[in-house]
């Protein structure tokens, strides 16, 4: 073998054990343990993933150029205004035959994000009308997906962008706007035609890369134990690039760390505001179920069977939204749990079409008094029957996805080497009123930094997002700034949620 034969066998072997050993550069960023990316080791505590409470229903769309189909909503946060997106359409079965409706694409605001209203805006005729909230009624109105671009220089006409287009039209066009209710055609012909497109395809521009980003919808051939129903492939989720909105490439299929093939319908994949290198996703889940006892004991059993007579999976899937993580956008570590389930059995729920989020989660006062903001999310409640379907807020911790839990017996948290910008560590962790949490900073090879130990950290508990840890009273790291540490986490009865460097002015 020659010597360049072994040189390279080498590196392929000993590569990625280098590459471990480099600590990992976070600067001041924000980072949260919805993935993994931090951790080292975890003695007696775990990695848990949260779940939304659910709150207000923040919309019902009970217009008449609005029904029980209206989805693919996408929400927005522009300065003190939210703004909402969605398709109006009825939907609905009768005498066992699918019946659709007209789409039309909506818009509502809120000032608070917690209820939203629909201003009548003149610019679409519904039946002879123009007394509606309607923006848009041309090519893409299937599907289309607006969104607030930041990328430095963008031309003020082109401050909204979108997305939307199904295979029939010939793919996705790309469309613009100033107002983000008045839109145009950016190009008059699909920028994007290698794919399925029939869900809600996103676009966004990603300030990390540098460029922008689409999550779109095609069809993967993967293994399957189904009975009930074998389509073609399953539901997936591919992407692109573009440095202009209107040229794109670099299309791949996303792949999963340890996830099995299963149909994901939407991907609402977007930068997380408060850490925009992380890329979160929140894919509707679509399972088909069959008829069974259980599948009999869900709600409106009546209303189920009058889908089912039309097709079985009308009747008998089930949809709910999970959570993914990626730092490259295209592989992501996604939850097999369930991010946001039916919950309880209630009318309306457990059916298909319930529990599709919106795109975007939106930061939100918290209605306890006093208590830190939190994030609004907006996710689908019935379909199919009657005047409208609904969307109910759900609101979750900052930063609240997952944490690194311990209970009351204790555990730990060892983090990779890594080095950092700024002076104090600020955390985002709840405890018991019993419980603890402190931090100890380790050089690389895991021993304790005089004035830094485990010893030397004024024990916190409390509930907060972000609190400064400090040693013996004293907060500042500055003496180590650039230096590989590892940081140890002791919790009792504890969660952590995200981890920030910062210096205090």
């Amino acid at each position: 073998m020659s010597v360049y034969r072994v040189f390279f066998c080498l590196l392929f072997v000993l590569g990625p054990i280098l590459q471990a050993a480099k600590p990992i550069d976070i600067g001041s960023r924000r980072e949260l343990f919805v993935d993994a990316h931090l951790v080292a080791e975890l003695r007696g505590a775990r990695r848990e993933l949260h779940h939304p409470t659910p709150r207000n229903l923040a919309i019902a769309h009970d217009a008449p150029w609005e029904g029980a189909g209206s989805g693919y909503h996408s929400i927005i946060q522009d300065g003190d205004l939210f703004r909402m997106y969605y398709r109006g359409s009825k939907l609905g079965v009768e005498k066992g035959k699918l019946k659709l409706g007209r789409e039309v694409y909506c818009y509502a605001e809120s000032h608070d994000g917690i209820t939203f209203k629909k201003p009548r805006l003149g610019l679409h005729e519904y039946n002879g009308s123009r007394d509606n909230n309607i923006i848009w009624t041309g090519v893409g109105t299937h599907n289309f997906a607006p969104f607030l671009d930041t990328r430095p220089g963008c031309p003020p006409e082109s401050r909204f962008k979108a997305l939307g287009g199904l295979a029939s039209q010939g793919g996705l066009f790309a469309f613009h706007s100033a107002d983000g209710i008045r839109w145009s055609l950016f190009s008059k012909k699909p920028v994007v035609t290698k794919g399925a497109f029939d869900s809600q395809n996103l676009a966004f521009w990603d300030a990390k890369a540098g460029l922008y980003r689409a999550y779109f919808r095609t069809f993967t051939k993967g293994t399957t134990t189904e009975k009930i129903w074998k389509p073609a492939g399953y539901r997936a989720i591919r992407t692109a690039t573009s440095r202009n909105f209107l040229t794109w490439e670099n299309y791949n299929d996303l792949t999963y760390a340890d996830s099995p093939d299963e149909h994901l319908y939407t991907n609402q994949v977007a930068p997380y505001y408060r850490a925009p290198h992380l890329l979160l996703g929140f894919p509707t889940r679509y399972i088909e179920r069959g008829w069974s006892p259980a599948m009999r004991t869900l709600p409106e059993l009546k209303r189920r069977e009058q889908r089912a007579a039309a097709h079985l999976r009308y009747g008998t899937a089930l949809t709910e939204a999970l959570v993914m993580t990626s730092r490259n956008g295209v592989h992501f570590e996604r939850w097999n749990e369930a991010f946001l389930r039916p919950g309880p059995q209630r009318p309306n729920t457990w059916l298909y079409g319930h529990q599709f989020m919106a795109w975007r989660a939106v930061e939100t006062k918290s209605a306890l008094l006093g208590a830190s903001n939190e994030l609004s999310f907006y996710a689908s409640e019935g379909a199919w029957h009657g005047k409208g379907n609904a969307m109910r807020r759900y609101t979750l911790r900052l930063d609240g996805f997952v944490s690194v839990t311990a209970g009351w017996k204790g555990g730990e948290l060892l983090t990779k080497p890594l080095v950092f910008k700024g002076s104090q560590l600020h955390l985002n962790f709840a405890t018991s009123a019993a419980g603890s949490l402190r931090v100890e900073v380790q050089d690389a090879k895991g021993r304790p930094l005089p004035g830094f130990a485990l010893a030397d950290c004024d024990v916190q508990f409390g509930d907060s997002v972000g609190r400064a840890v400090t040693w013996k009273n004293n907060p500042n790291l500055g003496a180590l700034v650039g230096k590989p540490v590892r940081l140890r986490f002791a919790l009792k009865d504890a969660n952590l949620f995200a981890l920030q460097f910062k210096t205090e002015k």
